[in-house]
């Protein structure tokens, strides 16, 4: 598929008939909850950290992504020879810089994964702010600034880094530094489940994963299949505990057709 046949809804349908390998170094939170994320999305995940094995794991996969939530000194390393590995046979790779400008620890360890050429970057508002050399209000995780307020700054990230930027929050925004779009869904009850942003950066990597040329397509479906599943899952929710559960099957509801139907997604 290519140009106007890259739809999130033509690019579900294939991406579950392809069932890709997603090789997600997430941290300790996130694991189980992006496992099941990616199995409900229609992909398949493997949680391989350790340097003896993520650079020989990353080149089999078919994307890699790194989150850096909970970091360490041995996770770093793991870490580095995995997008080493993903960049030197030509596999996409997302990195997630959670809280990165929140230490030093964080920010070096950051600046080393970057420099070594993510696809894609994938961030709340704070994070892609920050990331971008400005002043962000970030306090820890939590970001504090808006996703309109993040715009330039993942423009400028996106074409600096040659990288698709996608900054999420109550509208997302996607840019590869030139095309940009913006998309509705989703709901208020998300950042109250701990660790859907990070199942998100994996399943953006499924989506890389079956469309490994088409890195802005590839992040645009997974949002789009993220805020469809979100405005599902809230209208029958009574808070985060039901919202959780009722989000994994709405994801795995979500088909082509749906998409098609529900999607709100609109060139910024």
């Amino acid at each position: 598929m290519t140009g106007a046949d890259l739809t999130p809804a033509t690019m579900l349908t294939a991406m579950r008939r392809e069932r890709p390998l997603v090789h997600c170094i997430t941290n300790y939170v996130a694991m189980n909850i992006a496992a099941n994320v990616v199995l409900a999305a229609g992909a398949s995940p493997a949680m391989v950290h350790a340097e003896a094995e993520a650079g020989e794991f990353a080149a089999i996969a078919g994307a890699l992504t790194v989150n850096i939530g909970t970091l360490s000194p041995d996770w770093v390393k793991g870490m580095r020879a995995a997008a080493t590995a993903a960049a030197a046979t030509g596999r996409p790779w997302v990195l997630d810089p959670v809280a990165h400008h929140a230490t030093a620890f964080r920010r070096e360890a950051t600046a080393g994964l970057l420099a070594l050429s993510p696809t894609i970057v994938r961030g709340n508002a704070s994070e892609i702010i920050a990331l971008a050399g400005a002043a962000s209000r970030g306090q820890g995780v939590d970001s504090r600034d808006s996703v309109a307020a993040a715009e330039d700054a993942a423009r400028a990230l996106a074409a600096g880094h040659g990288a698709v930027v996608a900054v999420t929050g109550a509208t997302d925004f996607v840019t590869d530094g030139t095309r940009a779009v913006r998309i509705d869904g989703g709901s208020p009850l998300m950042p109250q489940v701990t660790a859907l942003g990070c199942s998100l950066t994996c399943v953006v990597g499924a989506f890389a994963a079956a469309f490994p040329r088409a890195p802005f397509e590839a992040a645009v479906a997974a949002l789009t299949l993220f805020a469809v599943a979100g405005e599902r899952a809230a209208a029958g929710a009574h808070g985060p505990g039901s919202f959780g559960w009722r989000f994994l099957d709405a994801l795995a509801a979500v088909d082509g057709a749906a998409l098609d139907a529900e999607a709100r997604v609109a060139q910024a």
